[in-house]
């Protein structure tokens, strides 16, 4: 059974659509303000940032990270500031703050003996170009010889993360 879309929701699928955002991006944005509709039971244009507020609250409460809730309340943002033009949703909707995590690095060692103990050149190549420039696997996975710039010591990276395109410096 196809789910009827209503004129709000098709005018919130057509704003994203304008600003050429990403499929996924679209379906958790829908999904989100779904959800938060559906939790109080009424159409999400008659609720206020009160609403959204107690909403987050109750996010909170089920013990969703602050990834998560930040990503509900980006759509709850979306929604309000373009499709029902509030451009206050900005300033009234506050993301949630997340922890500062630091990220683990590894010694000299630890990256010459991971290196080191990768057989296949081929992979040891990719693994140090990794680590090296900071890139993703998927990014590595894309990489031609003509993307390798070793005269101004760049990387191009094409359709990375978000389908962009980027430089990233060559490590010496």
């Amino acid at each position: 059974m196809t789910e009827r879309i209503t004129p709000l929701r098709q005018r919130m699928i057509d704003d994203m659509k304008l600003r050429n955002m990403a499929a996924l991006t679209q379906t958790a944005y829908v999904r989100s303000v779904k959800n938060f509709s559906a939790f109080f039971r009424r159409s999400p244009d008659k609720l206020n940032f009160e609403d959204v507020r107690t909403y987050q609250l109750h996010l909170v409460s089920r013990g969703l990270q602050p990834q998560t809730i930040n990503q509900i309340i980006c759509a709850l943002r979306f929604f309000y500031a373009i499709t029902l033009g509030k451009p206050e949703a900005k300033t009234q909707l506050p993301p949630a703050r997340r922890a500062d995590a630091l990220p683990a690095v590894l010694s000299p060692e630890e990256v010459s003996r991971f290196l080191n103990a990768v057989a296949d050149l081929k992979h040891r190549a990719a693994f140090a170009t990794i680590y090296a420039a900071g890139l993703r696997v998927s990014e590595v996975s894309e990489l031609a010889v003509g993307d390798i710039d070793s005269g101004r010591m760049v990387i191009h990276i094409r359709q990375g993360k978000g389908s962009k395109d980027r430089f990233v410096m060559l490590s010496e």
